[in-house]
């Protein structure tokens, strides 16, 4: 084992602690338990790195938004994916219908992973395929989480699919907007006139929504009396999900 290193890491995980507040060499020897001279090339080391910084008028330490920087990295690489593999599944034999995992991109959702329903009679999507989040289920919940900015910048023309896609703006975010409260989103046949859904958020460990699960079917089974019913079962795996990834309510 690597002491040197270890104390170096205590260091870190010190200067990390104290809220962006700088802290003088005395305190972070005695804490980590290092001499102050050790603690002052240890923290020359961290600073040449740039995991730390010094203080030209004090003298004294704090960590540098480096450690954020690499944190974020890491993140990025999560797969959402094996986090949501076993709970979709459940969720299918839960309700028996086909599962969706979809993330935003831009003004549509894309389908990055599913479990077909072992009905005779299902939704059909295709993996990594797209449609407009506006009139699934997945892309409003979705879509709920974003800024007017972002609803401005990519909901400029809102084509009318089916007889009950919503084509008209302020009624549209009127329904983004009780998503949002509600927890989960519907969709009435307005993608496919004979296909309806509900979804639900899923969160990361920085609280910040990052993909959406939902079930979809034909309406004739799918009633919106049904979505509404089964919605607290879809927000449930979508917890427990985000839940997996770090998420913290």
């Amino acid at each position: 084992m690597d002491k040197t290193l270890l104390k170096g890491l205590m260091l870190l995980e010190m200067l990390a602690d104290q809220n962006g507040k700088p802290v003088t060499i005395p305190v972070l020897a005695e804490k980590v338990g290092l001499t102050r001279s050790n603690t002052h090339r240890t923290l020359q080391t961290l600073a040449h790195a740039g995991y730390a910084t010094r203080d030209e008028a004090t003298g004294n330490y704090r960590s540098t938004f480096k450690l954020f920087e690499l944190g974020a990295r890491q993140m990025a690489q999560i797969d959402v994916r094996q986090f949501a593999a076993g709970h979709m599944r459940a969720l299918m034999e839960l309700t028996q219908e086909t599962v969706h995992l979809s993330i935003l991109d831009g003004g549509s959702v894309v389908y990055v992973d599913k479990v077909e329903s072992l009905q005779p009679v299902r939704a059909y999507s295709v993996l990594g395929g797209h449609a407009p989040a506006y009139c699934v289920a997945t892309g409003k919940i979705l879509l709920a989480q974003q800024s007017d900015q972002y609803i401005a910048r990519y909901l400029t023309e809102l084509v009318a699919y089916t007889k009950a896609t919503i084509t008209d703006l302020p009624a549209l975010k009127l329904e983004l907007s009780r998503a949002r409260a509600n927890g989960y989103a519907i969709n009435r046949g307005e993608w496919r006139e004979s296909v309806g859904g509900v979804a639900a958020p899923i969160f990361d460990a920085f609280n910040s929504v990052t993909a959406a699960i939902g079930i979809s079917g034909p309406l004739e089974r799918l009633s919106v009396k049904r979505m509404k019913e089964l919605a607290p079962a879809v927000q449930d795996i979508a917890l427990k999900i985000s839940r997996a990834m770090g998420f913290r309510q």
